[in-house]
């Protein structure tokens, strides 16, 4: 019985936490991080005041936690690291995983967020760049390293790889969401600029004295 009081209580505090997070993103969003309270946040989330400060004592913790938790959306949703060897595998997935994360609408109303308040909290724009940006962009490079060193790829410089490749995505999918209020291109289109990516990274990072297949293999 305690167990299940003890599961009950931790779905009912991440309940509130979302409630939190996400009445939060729209008030900053609508109001600006200035003009908007913890006060307000909380009426709008439905929580009391003394439920949100326990969670969050100033409003550049939740701020915090709203760019954490939406970099880190997949992170418990089996996003492990590909498995190494097959480059056009990897890439693929990586691709995937990033064009779903940043063609979300809560992705593009952060960044939204931080251009808008950047002259006035410059803070905003360093937690989203260190706490989101550059943690998700280490790991593809480390990943493209890792593939290097193994021979199953030829990236000397993993850094500009992993820019051009997340920078080809994110100009299609997220970018123009910044300023088009109607752009939303449907899945296969998506899936068409991820593939069109790979293909790219694969021209210029494949190994190109590894063997073909053999014919009628």
């Amino acid at each position: 019985m305690a167990a299940e009081l003890s599961a009950h209580h931790r779905r009912l505090a991440q309940k509130k936490r979302e409630a939190i997070t996400t009445a939060a993103t729209e008030l900053f969003l609508d109001r600006g991080y200035d003009g908007t309270s913890l006060a307000r946040i909380a009426e709008a989330a439905g929580v009391s005041k003394s439920t949100l400060f326990k969670q969050f004592p100033t409003k550049a913790a939740l701020f915090e936690a709203i760019v954490t938790e939406s970099w880190q959306r997949d992170a418990g949703d089996g996003a492990a690291r590909p498995r190494p060897g097959d480059l056009r595998a990897g890439l693929t997935a990586i691709g995937r995983r990033y064009a779903d994360l940043v063609g979300r609408p809560g992705m593009a109303a952060l960044f939204r967020i931080v251009i808008a308040e950047l002259p006035r909290f410059p803070e905003l724009g360093r937690m989203q760049f260190q706490l989101g940006k550059l943690p998700y962009f280490t790991s593809v490079q480390d990943y493209l390293e890792s593939e290097h060193e193994a021979g199953n790829a030829e990236v000397p410089d993993a850094v500009s790889a992993a820019n051009q490749f997340l920078g080809m995505i994110a100009n299609y999918v997220l970018w123009p969401r910044m300023l088009l209020t109607d752009w939303n291109p449907a899945a296969s289109d998506i899936d068409d600029a991820v593939e069109e990516a790979v293909r790219t990274m694969l021209a210029r990072y494949a190994p190109s004295d590894r063997p073909g297949p053999k014919p009628g293999s």
